[in-house]
């Protein structure tokens, strides 16, 4: 199956540890994530470690954000590894990491998607959801770039 990688990245005027408290503990994605903005009435369950490795948050919502589930896989200061499997309304598994780099006036943050998807999921990728994941990865780097300078 082709794979797929999206790398979306922004520079934020705040030190890295700031950044990586908002990425670390999904307690704090609710306060930027583009995708929790989307259904008010998401329901939430986070399990397992409460930040860092062995995190877990599953959510379940409208047609939207749909099912899925997260789990922390790998934290240091300078990266945060997540498995993400979606449930509805398709099912896929990708990786996410969340990279976090000296700037000159503060932090690089480079937000990356990967996994695989069927020939014609990667031809509908190509034509529609790599723009719209794009534009969602820009809109929460958005977001915890004002939390974490704020």
């Amino acid at each position: 199956m082709p794979k797929f990688t999206q790398t979306r990245s922004t520079v934020v005027n705040a030190d890295s540890a700031a950044v990586h408290a908002l990425l670390n503990d999904f307690h704090h994605w609710s306060a930027w994530s583009p995708w929790e903005k989307k259904d008010p009435e998401l329901k939430r369950t986070f399990t397992g470690a409460e930040q860092g490795t062995g995190a877990k948050y599953a959510w379940e919502g409208n047609k939207q954000v749909g099912t899925g589930r997260m789990e922390i896989t790998g934290s240091t200061p300078q990266r945060v590894d997540i498995d993400l499997e979606f449930i509805k309304p398709f099912k896929a598994s990708n990786k996410t990491i969340f990279e976090l780099t000296p700037a000159p006036s503060g932090t690089k943050l480079d937000w990356t998607m990967t996994g695989e998807r069927n020939f014609l999921w990667n031809l509908m990728g190509k034509l529609f959801f790599d723009k719209a994941i794009a534009k969602d990865f820009d809109e929460g780097l958005a977001s915890i770039k004002t939390l974490a300078e704020n």
